[in-house]
This record gives C-alpha cells, structure tokens and sequence, in this order.
C-alpha cells in the first residue's frame, strides 16, 4: 500500500527532479573537462556556469511554487532544505570546472573520472527519488544506495590524495586537491539529499 503525504500537488517535487537533472548535466560536462584540451576549458566552465544558473532559477521557481500553492507535496520547509542541498552541490560541481579552467589543469588523475561517476550515479539516483517523494515509494533502498556511494568517494578521495602527496610538488598538490575536494563535497552534498529523505521516511513511518 503506497503512503502519500499531500498528493495533490506535485509540482514541487518535479522541481527539486529537474534540479537533479542538471547535476547529471553537470557530471557529464566536467567528464568532458577531464579529457579535453586547456583551450576548451573556458568554454566548458562556461556551460558548467550556466547550469548553475539555471539551477539557481529552478530554485527561486520554487520557492514561488511553495508561496502560490495551496497544497504542496511534502511541508514547505523540507522543499526549501532539499532545493538547498541540491543547488549547493550543482555549485561544487561549477566550482570544480572553474578550478580546471583557472589553473588549466591536466593530467588529472583517473581517481578524478571515478569520483565522478559515483557522482553522476548519485545525481541520477536522486532526479527518480524526488519524483516519487509523494509517495515515498522505494525510497529506502535509495536512502541505502546513496550512503553506500558516498563511502566509495570517500575511499577514492583519501587514495587521490595520498597519490597527490607523493607525485606532486606543492603547487601542484595544492591545485589538484582543490578539484579532489570540490567532487568529494558535491558527493557529500547528494549523500546529504538521501539523508534527509531518511529523516522523511522514519518521521511519516
């Protein structure tokens, strides 16, 4: 038997979906940063730029969604702290296509290109779980799956880091862990998702 919230009104939750979606976007364009030449990199921070604006603007519509509707899908302050978490995240994920871009860094290592498929998992887990927030359909095995991730990029993250400490100079430590640590913090950033749809979970069980 499915558990509904407020049913009614799912406009909300179709939002926080669309701005999972632009994280995948993000992941897949910073993929394409990792292997390209220093001369794309302007124009990709570019669009990881632009993604983060669009975000931001799908936050903003729904804040005016929770303001102009009678009934929303879940109480309006969860909508509001989902929306955060996940525009802060499409944030760390711009941030770590500035710092490609800024300091026209290459070679990157392969951890880079693992912590971001993790990433892309997590972004693409999240836009089918806030679709059926309503319901609270399956979303318990999402809640597991986005803890069991995250502690995969923690792992990775502890090993690029170590690598980074014996293969480069302090400069260049100082840069390329600057990019560790963005991935790592939009990974934590989506694992913070997936624990407050816990909360939700044992709070309306």
């Amino acid at each position: 038997m499915k558990l509904r919230l407020f049913p009614q009104e799912n406009a909300g939750l179709d939002l926080l979906s669309r701005m999972a979606s632009q994280a995948v976007r993000g992941t897949a364009t910073l993929s394409e940063a990792l292997g390209a030449e220093p001369a794309e990199f302007p124009r990709l921070a570019e669009e990881l730029h632009a993604l983060e604006a669009e975000t931001t603007e799908l936050h903003f519509a729904l804040m005016t969604q929770m303001r102009t509707s009678f009934i929303n899908p879940l109480p309006r302050e969860d909508l509001y702290d989902l929306s955060l978490i996940l525009l802060a995240a499409m944030e760390r994920l711009d941030s770590a296509a500035e710092i490609i871009s800024l300091y026209k860094l290459t070679n990157v290592s392969r951890r880079a290109a693992e912590q971001l498929e993790v990433v892309g998992r997590q972004s693409e887990l999240t836009v089918a779980a806030m679709r059926t927030l309503a319901s609270l359909e399956d979303l318990e095995d999402y809640w597991i799956e986005m803890l069991r991730l995250s502690k995969r990029v923690e792992r990775t993250h502890r090993m690029w880091l170590a690598e980074l400490a014996n293969d480069h100079k302090a400069l260049s430590y100082i840069r390329h862990r600057d990019l560790a640590d963005q991935l790592a913090a939009a990974s934590k950033e989506l694992r913070r998702v997936g624990t407050y749809v816990g909360n939700i979970l044992v709070r309306e069980s």
